[in-house]
């Protein structure tokens, strides 16, 4: 397979150390889910429910704060706003061994709010940095680098709070997260074109000129992307637990993960690739029929390939749609709405597919997922087809 435009983008001066940067920001955000639900079971001695109260809290928290925080990087840059994050997401994790359940419940959300927004700066860095048309491979490789950390961040997580106590785990998240954001702090990746001030772009667009019907429309596949692929992962651990296979887990969702990183290296190496919203109808077509193929362990595995070649190349073509429809004067709100529109399909997504496998079978649980994500992103497609407002017509052609 020729990988010359992946060798062209990583010719891209600054282009290698941003990204190795925002693949170590992204490992702390990875382990921090599994830490805190075996912090509260183990350490708290709570159930799961109580788990899952303060983890969606603060995923609620960061799907409110990314907007908010992307349009303070659009007005006063990348440092203020990364100082403030970073060390508001270090004091936190710090103290949140040392503070009871209902103190980490009450301060989830502003918790989440304040956590530093990886993945939405390594998407306006490569923004910034990379020409248009090489931006489909840029986009890839930072989904394969997304991949990347769900494999090997949750390990070392729990890998960690196994060997060492609850309290000095936590504590060492939250020295992680404090050091990564001084790193991003110190290094300061352009994320907007020029040198980086907000008057230089011109005046602010007017919100109702560039958040249209077709953008609208794309946040909301995007919010049914994750969906389907937190229905299918959770599908997955009930189907395997229900079958006494619960052993194999790692190496099911390690196949999983290199299925979607195969997708997403095609995508980001064909001339023509399909457009988002295809791609998201697959991905949720052909996890619909998975449960009739959830045993034994390999079966299920294999079924779950096809559905997973499709997770990268979809979020990479969210986030090339976005960027391509987003002025540069609001990219940073833009890439913060996707942010927000994605957590909260992960937020919707796991209570929808729970309920169903509690009340039914593990089978149906990948039927909900990719129902569910059907559902969601049909009313995106028909959003993004809606009669285009007097402004859409011109954004669209300064955008094409």
């Amino acid at each position: 397979m020729p990988l010359q435009p992946y060798r062209r983008v990583l010719s891209v001066p600054r282009v290698p150390s941003t990204m190795a940067l925002m693949f170590l920001a992204r490992l702390p955000m990875t382990m921090n889910g599994v830490l805190m639900t075996l912090y509260i079971v183990t350490g708290l001695g709570r159930g799961y429910g109580a788990a899952g109260l303060v983890g969606g809290g603060v995923t609620l928290g960061m799907a409110l704060g990314a907007p908010m925080l992307g349009r303070c990087f659009d007005r006063y840059g990348l440092r203020p706003v990364v100082a403030i994050c970073g060390i508001g997401t270090t004091v936190f994790w710090i103290a949140a061994p040392h503070l009871p359940f209902e103190a980490l419940a009450v301060v989830a959300i502003p918790a989440g709010m304040l956590s530093v927004p990886a993945g939405s700066l390594a998407r306006q860095a490569l923004a910034t940095l990379v020409p248009p048309e090489q931006r489909r491979a840029a986009y890839s490789l930072d989904t394969i680098s997304i991949e990347a950390t769900f494999m090997i961040g949750p390990a070392a997580g729990i890998a960690a709070i196994t060997a060492l106590s609850p309290m000095w785990t936590l504590t060492a998240l939250g020295v992680l997260f404090g050091g990564t954001a001084f790193l991003i702090w110190l290094v300061d990746p352009p994320i907007r074109e020029g040198a980086g001030q907000a008057d230089e772009l011109g005046p602010r667009p007017p919100l109702r000129s560039w958040l249209t019907g077709r953008l609208v429309g794309t946040l909301l596949i995007a919010g049914g992307t994750l969906f389907v692929l937190v229905g299918t992962e959770l599908a997955t651990l009930a189907a395997l637990r229900a079958n006494g296979e619960l052993g194999v887990t790692g190496l099911v969702i390690a196949v999983m993960c290199i299925a979607s990183i195969t997708g997403g290296i095609v995508h980001g190496v064909v001339k023509r690739s399909l457009p988002q919203g295809v791609l998201m109808l697959l991905l949720a077509l052909l996890v619909i029929p998975v449960g009739l193929a959830d045993h034994p362990w390999w079966l299920l595995m294999l079924a779950l390939i096809p559905t997973n070649l499709m997770c990268a190349p979809t979020l990479s073509a969210t986030t090339e749609t976005v960027s391509r429809l987003a002025p540069a004067q609001v990219r940073g709100e833009a890439m913060g709405l996707q942010d927000a529109f994605t957590r909260l399909g992960l937020a919707v997504g796991g209570p929808v597919v729970g309920f169903a496998i509690d009340h039914s079978t593990p089978e149906w649980g990948f039927v909900a997922a990719g129902v569910g994500g059907l559902v969601i992103a049909s009313a995106g497609l028909l959003r993004r087809r809606a009669p285009a407002t007097a402004a859409e017509p011109a954004l669209a052609e300064t955008c094409n």
